[in-house]
């Protein structure tokens, strides 16, 4: 028996989660090691080599370093679950005008419960990731926060991990930074680990082609939404695009239309195949709502709240004001920020701690206007 218990790491053959399974095993931890198989490289239509945390290469590192090291390691097959709510809502999200973040729903509906339950079946109490986050308990809750490495920190995406899933996680290379987590890999004789190039690209779109991907995925998509409109804020036509999918809110370049001054997407609208197009201060809103909200500091919210609010991935964030208003959160931006795109998420910060996080919407609720 070991004496901090039996862990059950996720490894997807890159050097963050290998590390954390290394230092796992040597804070003494009873190590299990498990990767999923979410896609098949092969029917994703890019050119690229098999490089990303599904791919064969990928899972023959995992298990060779889980043989290495002594510890138990298993391949589950979780394509279908993956395919059902993570593919299909990347489709369906584009298809409604929005843009998705497919990392939040994955972690959110599929690797965090599919830990879990494989935890339970081979009777681990804790369940590890190579995220670049930290988890805490601070008064019955289950707080996530900024990883140390401020430009790996991946809390952004972890706002919907579920409280039942938190109380058991432990995040190993939250307290590093890249750099060092490259050196522990060469100390431990992992040479070739330590000189792996990071993958940042959707690991079902490996050559990072989006609009290539909805074209093999619906069918005379092309076809059906050719020579929708281009028209201004006042609904004045400039010009004819390409499918109102393969547009999103910010977009500047690929546009493929020449108006003099340079222009962006404010709006999309799906009903009717229409893009429309403004100015960089158009492009600006201090308000907006995010649905689907979890809470992760707080149960909920009684009463309005200062916080920073990142509305992508690299974003740095702006001060807000949160207020929860049924089952959705207004924020109220103290200086207008640029780009609020729908589908993707909104993450509150508390400091470095994660109060929530939802999705974007696309407008008001009728409800509440």
């Amino acid at each position: 028996m070991s004496k901090k218990g039996r862990v059950l790491m996720a490894m997807s053959g890159g050097i963050d989660s290998s590390v954390s399974a290394m230092l796992l095993h040597e804070e003494g931890y009873e190590v299990v090691g498990m990767t999923m198989k979410t896609w098949d490289y092969s029917s994703s239509g890019g050119g690229k080599k098999e490089t990303g945390c599904c791919s064969l290469d990928s899972i023959n590192d995992a298990r060779a370093i889980a043989v290495e090291k002594g510890f138990p390691h298993y391949i589950i097959d979780i394509r279908e679950e993956f395919g059902n709510h993570v593919i299909d809502n990347f489709v369906e999200e584009y298809l409604g005008g929005r843009t998705p973040n497919p990392c939040v729903k994955c972690n959110t509906h599929i690797k965090w419960e599919a830990l879990l339950k494989r935890a339970d079946m081979l009777n681990c109490e804790f369940i590890a990731t190579g995220h670049y986050a930290n988890v805490r308990e601070v008064n019955g809750r289950y707080v996530v926060s900024k990883g140390k490495d401020e430009w790996k920190d991946q809390s952004y995406v972890l706002w919907g991990v579920s409280q039942a899933c938190l109380s058991r996680t432990i995040f190993p290379v939250g307290k590093y930074h890249k750099p060092e987590i490259r050196k522990m890999a060469e100390e431990m004789g992992f040479h070739e680990l330590a000189l792996k190039p990071e993958s940042y690209e959707i690991c079902f779109i490996p050559d990072n082609d989006y609009r290539s991907f909805l074209k093999r995925r619906v069918e005379g998509i092309e076809e059906k939404l050719a020579n929708g409109l281009f028209v201004n804020s006042k609904g004045e036509k400039l010009g004819h695009h390409r499918g109102y999918p393969f547009y999103t809110i910010g977009q500047r370049k690929g546009l493929e239309i020449a108006l003099g001054d340079p222009v962006y997407v404010i709006d999309i609208k799906p009903d009717t195949n229409v893009v429309v197009l403004g100015t960089f201060e158009e492009l600006q809103t201090q308000d907006m709502w995010v649905k689907n909200v979890n809470f992760i500091k707080v149960p909920s919210l009684d009463q309005p709240i200062e916080a920073l609010t990142r509305i992508r991935y690299k974003d740095k964030g702006a001060l807000s004001t949160i207020e929860q208003i049924g089952d959705r959160v207004k924020v109220t931006f103290h200086s207008s920020v640029s780009a609020v795109t729908p589908g993707q998420s909104a993450v509150f910060y508390d400091g470095d701690d994660v109060i929530g996080g939802g999705f974007i919407e696309k407008q008001v609720p009728h409800e509440l206007n």
